[in-house]
């Protein structure tokens, strides 16, 4: 088996790739041995990515609104691969375009698995707009009190690898989260009893939140990213799976577990 895995040194694809340490990592600047060139604004690297890979971990373009196109032709150039893993979201149903278009395109390969997580524990850090909002103290979402069933990207890299590397495809969708649901309220106070630094939630409404973020991502993708945010307000994230246990026999990581390690401070 020789897998390839899109996206190898972003949030998820790094935590696969240090999983399965044969694999070949996809990025835009490969710099290391284990490292293959691949852009999905470039499909004349496609071909050379996929040179001997038989399994796929395949990350869609991000921030393109309709993948599908780009998506079908490196899938149809990927004439020995046996089993695509794709990374999709609870928070996309199924449509004839779109991001939703992407699990159909992925059944159609002999194995496969859709992997469809819940909102990530670590856009609480890093770079993530609500990762600023817990650094100065005030996350702004248009969530109101919805509940969210966040989850590590560590516990889908441990899905995605057993679905990659079982004997017997998965062959199923696999909805993730973490083991409860929490408001952004709930997460806030979670973070400010750990880190002992006050962080709290204010929410808005959903044209604000998108003119927020059209601030730093293009326009019609910010216009999407909100109408989520006002999705999981009316409840469309409020639930809990045991996927990540199912799977790989171990629980999934609590928030408070996930706080304690990545953004606790001297009180």
């Amino acid at each position: 088996m020789t897998t390839l895995i899109i996206g190898g040194t972003g949030t998820t694809g790094s935590r696969l790739a240090s999983l399965l340490p044969g694999a070949r990592v996809a990025t835009r600047k490969p710099e290391r041995a284990d490292q293959v060139r691949f852009d999905w604004n470039a499909p004349g690297t496609f071909d050379g990515a996929l040179e001997g890979i038989d399994r796929l971990y395949l990350i869609p373009p991000v921030g393109v609104v309709d993948p599908a196109p780009v998506v079908e032709s490196l899938l149809t150039r990927a004439r020995l691969v046996r089993r695509v893993v794709l990374l999709s979201s609870s928070a996309v149903p199924e449509s004839a375009t779109g991001m939703g278009a992407l699990p159909a395109l992925v059944r159609a390969m002999p194995e496969w698995a859709v992997l469809r997580p819940s909102w990530f524990m670590q856009n609480f850090t890093g770079d993530h707009l609500v990762a600023a909002g817990v650094r100065t103290g005030e996350v702004v979402t248009a969530t109101g009190d919805g509940r969210v069933g966040f989850v590590d990207a560590a516990d889908i890299a441990a899905v995605a690898a057993r679905a990659l590397t079982d004997p017997l495809p998965h062959n199923t969708e696999h909805l993730i989260t973490g083991p409860e649901a929490l408001s952004y309220a709930d997460a806030a106070a979670i973070i400010t009893d750990v880190t002992g630094r006050t962080v709290r939630h204010r929410s808005v409404g959903t044209a604000e939140l998108a003119e927020r973020i059209a601030a730093v991502l293009p326009r019609e993708f910010a216009e999407v990213l909100a109408r989520l945010d006002e999705d999981i307000r009316g409840g469309a994230e409020d639930r809990v799976t045991t996927t990540v246990e199912d799977v790989t026999g171990r629980p999934a990581r609590s928030f408070r577990d996930f706080v304690s390690a990545t953004l606790r401070t001297e009180r």
